[in-house]
């Protein structure tokens, strides 16, 4: 009943060999399905079993987190497990979790799922660290977007998963552009410096931006690279005149990074100056507890990156619950199903 061509046994293991050359250390899709990724201890459970005559005993298992949460991870979770004779039950990616709340049952022969256990625990320990980091992020924002700029932060084999999951936890969108695509949608980001230091000016790269981006890319300048955030502000604010839907500050920490009191400068300014319609998009090192003080000093939206890619992942346990229709446990779990009303059948 296991997926062909899956790992066995040992030999199979010793059998098994990188190419050479090999460009990229991550895991293809293939290679995730047929178990390389999994821990070792379940290849050698499929060869007891199999010897043993055990390897499709009926089984009932078990997913809990170790804290709580937003879960996620739960379609890609059902992509690993499609096709196989594994019927499963978890509750809707993008809803909260509590500590020790099974979200997740799969009940079929075990040796039909064993060997993801790995696999299966560590999507839904990422994604869900990530998506929880975004919910606070969101919670702390209001009703202001703020978009995921993390995929520098992480291996590039993940950072869609990880922006992914940014937006399943309430951010509004995401840079990373297969991230974006994988939700349907189309990727948000503006300039970065090197743009305006190759120009030599950020006037001169903003009306180069103006010109050559299609209508529906939002005009939103970056404004700290070569002179004072607000006056560069002005400047770009009168060149691209009502075009110009905003500016971002991304102050570096060198220079004391982006502060409600500069914020709240530029706002005034460009006020001033009748330039009410530029919003003010703030990135750089954002972490929930700043939003609220740079909003109430006038930013209109955020991007925000490490705080969500450095997330600590959410532990997931899996437990046999039941073997043969008995229920069963390990010392200190208790045996049978554990009820859960919000567990929807998906597979």
């Amino acid at each position: 009943m296991a997926r062909p061509g899956t790992l066995k046994t040992m030999q199979d293991v010793a059998r098994l060999q990188v190419e050479a050359g090999r460009l990229l250390f991550s895991a293809e899709h293939a290679e995730i399905r047929a178990g390389y990724t999994t821990d070792i201890y379940f290849v050698k459970t499929r060869e007891i079993l199999g010897r043993l005559g055990l390897a499709d005993t009926p089984v009932v298992a078990e997913v809990f987190p170790g804290r709580d949460g937003v879960l996620c991870g739960v379609e890609e979770s059902l992509a690993l497990l499609k096709d196989l004779p594994v019927a499963v039950w978890a509750v809707d990616e993008g809803e909260p979790m509590a500590a020790r709340e099974v979200v997740m049952r799969l009940e079929g022969p075990y040796d039909a799922f064993g060997l993801y256990e790995t696999a299966l625990l560590g999507i839904l320990a990422s994604s869900s660290g990530w998506a929880t980091a975004a919910r606070e992020c969101r919670q702390a924002a209001g009703d202001r977007p703020f978009v995921v700029f993390g995929a520098r932060h992480i291996h590039p084999a993940v950072a869609p998963v990880m922006e992914r999951a940014a937006v399943v936890g309430g951010a509004s969108g995401a840079s990373c552009i297969l991230a974006a695509k994988l939700l349907g949608r189309e990727p948000l980001g503006t300039i970065p410096h090197a743009c305006i230091l190759l120009a030599g000016d950020t006037v001169e790269a903003a009306r180069a931006y103006h010109g050559i981006m299609p209508p529906d890319a939002p005009r939103i300048i970056l404004v700290d690279t070569f002179k004072d955030e607000a006056e560069e502000s002005l400047r770009v604010a009168e060149a691209l005149g009502a075009a110009l839907e905003g500016v971002r500050l991304d102050t570096p920490g060198e220079r004391g990074g982006v502060t409600p009191d500069l914020v709240r400068e530029v706002r005034s300014r460009l006020d001033q100056a009748g330039h009410r319609h530029v919003k003010i998009f703030v990135s750089g090192g954002l972490t929930p507890e700043r939003l609220p003080e740079l909003a109430a000093a006038g930013a209109d939206a955020f991007g925000i990156g490490s705080y969500i890619s450095r997330a600590r992942p959410i532990d997931m346990t899996l437990d046999l619950k039941e073997i043969q229709g008995r229920p069963v446990a390990k010392r200190g779990r208790i045996p049978g199903r554990t009820e859960n009303a919000r567990l929807r059948r998906r597979q």
